[in-house]
């Protein structure tokens, strides 16, 4: 199946290169694939993983490992941020 998968700010590194100008790839996944699923494979460092949604909503972290994506879903992942 087919998702949209967006990484932001510090995070776009991660990227194949081609990406990393529009911050989004898309992918082909097995049904029932995980958020941790998907993240694996890029190798991004877990504590860099802050902001997770799914279709604009959030993900708490307890539920990356177990929450199923579905066609055409759209997982973004932000790292912490500070600013002021």
């Amino acid at each position: 199946m087919k998702i949209t998968f967006k990484l932001y700010a510090t995070l776009t590194d991660h990227l194949p290169p081609e990406a990393r100008t529009s911050n989004r790839v898309e992918l082909e996944v097995p049904p029932q694939a995980t958020i941790a699923d998907v993240i694996a494979p890029f190798g991004l460092p877990m504590k860099l993983v802050h902001l997770v949604l799914v279709n604009g909503v959030y993900v708490e972290p307890a539920q990356r490992a177990t929450r199923t994506l579905q066609e055409g879903d759209v997982l973004a992942i932000w790292p912490p941020i500070a600013g002021g």
